[in-house]
């Protein structure tokens, strides 16, 4: 065994008050290590978070346009098995459950055509409008944006199937 070793476990073992010194000094952090960390991670949170707080507003629009265009294949998919589109009246509901009024589809694909079996909100928590035949097409499908109202600017403008 090295004597410098030697020596160290000595001077460590001559009491237990230089014991629970020594061990500190051998495992511990000092206060500057743990100082510079701090500064580091807060040097990183300034210049992260102010990319990602205002990110959260386009990944909703993102998300609506990509239900959208869910909807939109879903309604495609039920035109090809009943030769006409959900009217107004049954709605997108029409894709999860077979419709018991207005014109039935004689083929209704069995668990409907929409993977996750329900409609879901915009993701703003509001109700996605869907007009047959519509304005611009065949179907139209229109979410409101941030204040679930028509019209609007920046996040609150409309979002539509015939705009993506």
């Amino acid at each position: 065994m090295n004597t410098t070793k030697i020596k160290k476990l000595k001077i460590c073992n001559l009491s237990s008050q230089r014991r629970t010194i020594c061990n500190f000094q051998r495992k511990g952090f000092t206060l500057i290590e743990i100082m510079v960390v701090v500064v580091i991670i807060g040097i990183l949170l300034a210049i992260v978070a102010p990319r990602l707080i205002g990110r959260t507003d386009d990944a909703r629009v993102v998300k609506a346009k990509a239900q959208i265009k869910n909807f939109e294949t879903a309604l495609k998919l039920f035109k090809m098995d009943n030769a006409f589109y959900p009217s107004t009246e049954q709605g997108l509901e029409a894709l999860v459950t077979e419709p018991a009024s207005g014109k039935i589809p004689r083929n209704y694909q069995k668990g409907g055509y929409l993977e996750k079996k329900k409609i879901t909100l915009d993701p703003w928590g509001n109700q996605y409008v869907y007009i047959s035949p519509g304005l611009q097409g065949d179907f139209d499908i229109i979410s409101y944006g941030a204040d679930g109202q028509p019209g609007g600017e920046e996040y609150d403008t409309d979002i539509t199937n015939w705009d993506i």
